[in-house]
């Protein structure tokens, strides 16, 4: 039955489509799937009819409720670490982000026509550039993990002839394994670098795993556990020593106080643009940060795509146009550094917006406020639980997350309990597979989290820890 929301599907015109086509009906276009797999039968899918937009709205709504997280409003009882925090959006950047301009666009081929898009992402990539202390950041990947792994790949390319990559096993656990995804098939190795009794990456161990094997060595600052890595220089000197590239994952917030991983000495640099404006979204989409050193090497490996400015020939009137996006559907395809096609456009915009409505300063007072949060949670949870409940990882300093051990009570359980007082944190660390941690937690504090939202909160986990103690 035709119906005004699916094109083309009155009878005549489908008829005058398979005409056209010279078939006869449309499952011949699907001649390709084995008979044996195809479905005989219609599924009941929906609600068995179309439903009016009041049915929607009122359908929208009655899902919506069952969520435990309200909103923005309750920002404040969201403890959640493990890579992605809450942070406060400011409300210039959703409305400069909702215009059309912005949130309709695709892939700027065309720059006469998409100058100001282009123009955000150059003011993108100048502003994570700088943050990151490197010469050249590309116009965003998807997100921090596959931004890591295209890091990794890039770094095979450009030290052609090395197998080897050595990945910290203090960096986040899905990270590490989306590169392991990505590096199938290619007949690279991976080598595992541990921590020490301090979080940190254990530097007589890597020197031990790179040789002259080695593509990259990746590590991350602060790294999973949440810890700030003291050794990156030295890790950084490591890499170079046996002419590895050193790709480092950094928050960009903790970059308003922390030295930048370029300036370090990172040859490829990367990191999640969540924490900038983005929010959480159910945990996505966000926007993968990926910047190289000025070095001819690394700028022709870099995957996605680069906007240059330029100006016309008089020199009166400057202009943004795409300077390399060596892709896949492009000639030479099976020399295609990346199979990214398009990218998170609109979450690039979102962070540059964001970086620039805070600035330097506003950045550095915003990083320096939750380092001064992280400080306070660890203070009060040592001092009020007398020592039971404190970092998993001692003379360490930690930036907006940190690993909990909680004395032997079992993290899941204690995290089931705070939730029923109103406050969400984790999550464990059992659910990534590490045994040695079933007592630990992470959790995630930032500038959406006031004195007493902090007070508060412990006050629920150390309640909680007591009562699964007890039994």
């Amino acid at each position: 039955m035709p119906h005004h929301w699916i094109p083309n599907s009155a009878d005549v015109l489908r008829r005058k489509m398979l005409d056209e086509l010279g078939i006869k009906k449309v499952d011949e276009l699907f001649n390709d799937i084995p008979e044996n797999l195809r479905v005989k039968k219609n599924v009941k899918v929906g609600f068995g009819r179309p439903l009016t937009e009041f049915e929607v709205v009122k359908l929208f709504n009655k899902l919506m409720s069952k969520n435990l997280f309200k909103g923005v409003g309750e920002l404040n009882r969201v403890f959640l670490g493990g890579g992605v925090c809450p942070h406060y959006v400011p409300s210039a950047v959703k409305e400069i982000v909702s215009r059309s301009e912005f949130y309709s666009a695709y892939t700027p081929y065309q720059p006469e026509i998409n100058q100001g898009l282009l123009q955000a992402f150059f003011e993108y990539q100048s502003l994570m550039a700088e943050l990151y202390g490197v010469d050249v950041v590309n116009a965003s990947m998807y997100n921090g993990s596959t931004a890591a792994a295209e890091a990794v790949r890039m770094a095979l390319r450009v030290r052609r002839g090395r197998k080897k990559v050595v990945i910290a096993l203090n960096s986040h656990p899905e990270v590490r394994e989306v590169i392991s995804t990505w590096l199938q098939g290619v007949g690279a190795e991976v080598a595992e670098v541990g921590f020490s009794s301090n979080g940190c990456v254990d530097v007589e161990d890597l020197k031990s795993k790179v040789d002259r094997n080695t593509a990259a060595v990746y590590v991350e600052s602060p790294n999973f556990f949440g810890v700030i890595e003291k050794g990156l220089r030295e890790i950084i000197e490591v890499a170079h020593s046996a002419g590895a590239l050193a790709i480092v994952n950094a928050n960009p917030i903790s970059l308003g106080a922390l030295e930048p991983p370029g300036a370090l000495g990172a040859d490829i640099v990367v990191g999640d643009a969540q924490p900038l404006g983005i929010g959480l979204n159910y945990g996505g989409p966000s926007a993968g940060i990926l910047g190289v050193q000025g070095r001819k090497e690394l700028i022709r490996q870099l995957p996605g795509r680069l906007i240059g400015m330029t100006t016309t020939v008089d020199g009166s009137e400057r202009g943004f146009m795409m300077i390399l996006q060596t892709r896949e559907q492009h000639i030479r395809r099976e020399r295609a550094t990346s199979n990214i096609t398009t990218n998170s456009g609109l979450e690039a915009v979102a962070a540059a917006v964001y970086t620039a409505l805070l600035g330097s300063e506003g950045l550095r007072r915003l990083s320096l406020a939750i380092l001064g949060r992280t400080s306070y949670l660890i203070r009060e949870l040592v001092r009020r639980s007398g020592g039971e409940v404190k970092p998993a990882f001692k003379d360490s300093h930690y930036f907006g997350e940190v690993t909990l051990s909680l004395n032997g009570v079992p993290a899941d359980a204690v995290l089931s309990r705070v939730r029923g007082k109103g406050f969400y944190a984790g999550p464990p660390l059992s659910k990534f597979g590490m045994e040695d941690f079933k007592d630990c937690t992470l959790v995630c504090v930032s500038e959406v989290h006031a004195r007493n939202d902090i007070d508060a909160f412990v006050e629920a986990l150390l309640e909680s820890v007591e009562e699964v103690r007890v039994g």
